[in-house]
């Protein structure tokens, strides 16, 4: 399989601003994302996360160590241009991202800045839009949408771009159930149907667990790395850095403390709830 994002020995620090220090976030950071995967990247405030995700099309470029996009090197400003069409960032807010009045101008913005011809560019659009389940809306003002629907026009806009690499900086964290689920929804089918590689940053351990892995990181570093039964089931280790497991898991960990002898890689309502009624049933 090849390699989409390989980090080697990252080194980053925030410039400080007037005499005061700058902040380290990275001294030696190393890890490889498969092209066509689906991983989530976890940890609490201020271990990392989204300056990582910067580094992966080049908002930030390191102070030390290497990161390749598709064995381009970010540093490397002629491939600029290319690292940004390959590797897409949706933020959490779709507000900032959204430019036009128009849902399919929005859309189209990237492509046409990209030099495309109007003719590729009407068939991006409305292919992008299909993708994200929003083509119906394609003449509406985004203003008017949902916090969803807005999302879903910002990852149609990144689409409509042909990247290989869709890298989502806690894009639900803005949104209400509703919102959150119909965006999840259109990644999960994006890298399954389509094999775009998806990064996800997230707070969210529900969203996590539908990830194929999962990194933690912590102070800088990577706590843990694997897949989403095998990350979540260290209880311990996920609240010593100050995060939770899925709900399913707490409950079976909790109980566990009580005496009961449960798995702790029960992600889904479903597996929890066979497991307790396979382990209380009379």
């Amino acid at each position: 399989m090849d390699i989409a994002i390989k980090v080697d020995h990252l080194a980053y620090t925030y410039p400080g601003v007037d005499d005061t220090p700058g902040v380290r976030v990275f001294e030696d950071l190393s890890l490889t994302v498969d092209e066509g995967s689906f991983v989530a990247i976890l940890g609490g405030n201020g271990c990392g996360k989204s300056t990582l995700a910067k580094h992966f099309n080049s908002i930030l470029l390191p102070c030390g160590g290497k990161v390749h996009v598709f064995g381009m090197d970010t540093m490397d400003e002629e491939k600029l241009l290319t690292i940004r069409k390959t590797t897409g960032m949706v933020f959490q807010n779709p507000d900032n991202q959204i430019v036009a009045n128009v849902v399919e101008e929005d859309v189209a913005f990237g492509p046409e800045n990209l030099g495309i011809s109007s003719a590729e560019i009407r068939r991006r659009v409305d292919l992008a839009l299909k993708q994200v389940g929003m083509y119906e809306y394609r003449e509406h003002a985004p203003h008017l949408l949902s916090g969803g629907q807005k999302q879903r026009i910002a990852i149609a806009g990144i689409i409509a771009m042909q990247p290989r690499c869709i890298v989502l900086d806690e894009p639900t964290a803005m949104l209400d159930p509703r919102g959150r689920r119909e965006v999840m929804e259109t990644i999960e089918r994006l890298n399954q149907e389509k094999g775009i590689t998806v990064i996800l940053i997230t707070h969210h351990m529900d969203e996590a667990a539908k990830a194929q892995r999962v990194i933690v990181l912590n102070k800088g570093s990577i706590a843990a790395d694997g897949t989403p039964r095998e990350v979540f089931s260290q209880v311990e280790l996920l609240h010593s850095i100050g995060l939770a497991a899925p709900e399913t898991v707490e409950l079976c960990w909790k109980l566990n403390q009580l005496g009961a002898d449960l798995p702790l890689d029960r992600l889904s309502p479903e597996e929890c709830a066979q497991t307790l009624f396979e382990h209380w049933k009379v």
